[in-house]
């Protein structure tokens, strides 16, 4: 019987968003593979590194270069009969490494009822029926708009960016903050409905204003952050201060000017990750990533809605209308790994601080540990589970080893590790990282993306 460790040969994207050239963590990472024939172009950007069976860009087996769909179809024992059954003989989860040079698009995804709807009536812009819940672990500093602010900074900036406030329309905004005043932090089913339903108004009243009187806001907008500096929006709210927000209208103008999304971000939390930390965004949050290299899984979807931020198609009576308009501080979606409790360090391992955290969303598509060893000879060995995994190493080198076989690894390889298979990591240098995103249903909730 084939032993279950594949090394993998992945796809690269092209989009305008990515960095370029050797800037792009995601190009670096594809070049990585020798088999790959892949060369980076200096001029040209590289967004997203694929890893997984999605059509759009699937991956392939180094040695045999059959996919690895094929594969996994042809023995449904790599993924465990359970969850081949389940996934229809495809991997739950597509793993990405994401290079962010500019803004992009404001989006959401569609929970699975949408988008089996969406792809039915549109499938060149919603190529499959599948939700989209997902994961960003910053691999380097991170920012990003997500989620909705809480109601009252959303009131603030509304009573101190005039130009917002003008292009709602004074009605609109007066509704809003009539609407939510008094209880915009009130857990009460009924409070929480009506208030959503106010920021949904508001937040469409924006949405839905033509380019030109956008474009024509945008300018007064730009012209106050440049003029006004820390004290742009009344000095900013509780989470960022009028530096900072003055600071990221100018810049991401310079990207799209005149764009709706410099309005947007009064709406959406701005938030900052640091190295190794995430944030878990379920199916209908609504977001835009602006800046860094992220470690990404999702549910296996490139469905997409978009409504700002991009020259692509926009379809923002859907975006208006799909979304939760769930209002939270960027803390309540940060998500707090824990010491993933079925590795086994060796000593080496221990005494050099080495560590295998798990990043562990509420779905049962995937979760991800990050593997640190950080010394030389340093070894981690997982446990078999349930379940398919792959893994990508991202700094360093070392081993990884299933069962006879043993491969090495550098940073960019990319592996499948099949069902019930015991892993062994094994760090030849100071620094080996790697992360392994991987499905296991027992003890997960089951995700259907609805709200």
């Amino acid at each position: 019987m084939q032993v279950p460790l594949i090394q993998l040969q992945c796809g690269v994207n092209s989009y305008d968003w990515g960095k370029v050239g050797k800037e792009s963590a995601a190009a670096k990472y594809a070049a990585a593979t020798e088999s790959n024939q892949f060369s980076i172009e200096n001029e040209k950007p590289y967004a997203e590194l694929w890893m997984g069976t999605h059509p759009s860009l699937p991956s392939k087996d180094v040695e045999t270069q059959r996919s690895l769909l094929d594969l996994i179809q042809d023995n449904k024992a790599l993924m465990s009969l359970e969850i081949s059954k389940k996934y229809g003989g495809k991997l739950p989860f597509l793993f990405k490494i994401l290079s962010i040079r500019k803004a992009l698009s404001i989006q959401a995804h569609p929970n699975k009822k949408l988008a089996e709807q969406l792809h039915a009536k549109d499938p060149k812009n919603y190529p499959d029926d599948n939700h989209k819940p997902e994961m960003t672990i910053a691999v380097t500093p991170f920012d990003g708009l997500c989620g909705f602010r809480p109601l009252k900074e959303i009131t603030h900036f509304l009573a101190t960016v005039a130009s917002l406030r003008k292009l709602i329309g004074e009605d609109a905004a007066k509704e809003f903050e009539e609407a939510v005043s008094g209880h915009e932090t009130s857990s009460s089913a009924e409070h929480t409905e009506s208030n959503k339903k106010a920021l949904q108004a508001a937040f469409s009243a924006l949405m839905t204003k033509d380019k030109s009187t956008i474009a024509a806001g945008a300018k007064e907008l730009v012209t106050s952050a440049e003029k006004e500096g820390e004290n742009f929006a009344g000095g900013g709210g509780p989470s960022n201060n009028g530096k900072e927000l003055a600071d990221l209208v100018i810049r991401l103008n310079g990207q799209f000017e005149g764009d709706v999304g410099l309005f947007v971000l009064f709406y959406l939390n701005y938030v900052k990750l640091e190295v190794g930390e995430a944030m878990f965004l379920k199916a209908d949050d609504i977001h835009a990533y602006l800046s860094g290299d992220i470690i990404e899984c999702m549910a296996s979807s490139d469905n997409v809605v978009r409504a700002g931020f991009t020259p692509k198609f926009q379809d923002i009576p859907t975006l208006t209308s799909m979304l939760t308009y769930s209002y939270a501080p960027i803390s309540d979606q940060k998500m707090n790994p824990v010491d993933y409790p079925y590795v086994t360090l060796n000593r080496t391992a221990y005494s050099s601080s080495s560590s295998a955290i798990l990043y562990d969303p509420p779905i049962e598509e995937f979760s991800v540990v990050k593997t640190e060893l950080n010394g030389k000879g340093a070894k981690a060995t997982f446990e078999a589970i349930d379940g398919p995994s792959v893994i990508i190493c991202t700094a360093g080198s070392g081993s990884i080893s299933v069962g006879p076989k043993t491969k090495q690894v550098k940073a960019g390889y990319v592996f499948f590790v099949g069902a019930t298979a015991e892993c062994i990591l094994e760090s030849d240098t100071e620094g080996f990282t790697t992360f392994k995103a991987f499905c296991e249903l027992s003890g997960k909730e089951t995700a259907n993306g609805a709200s």
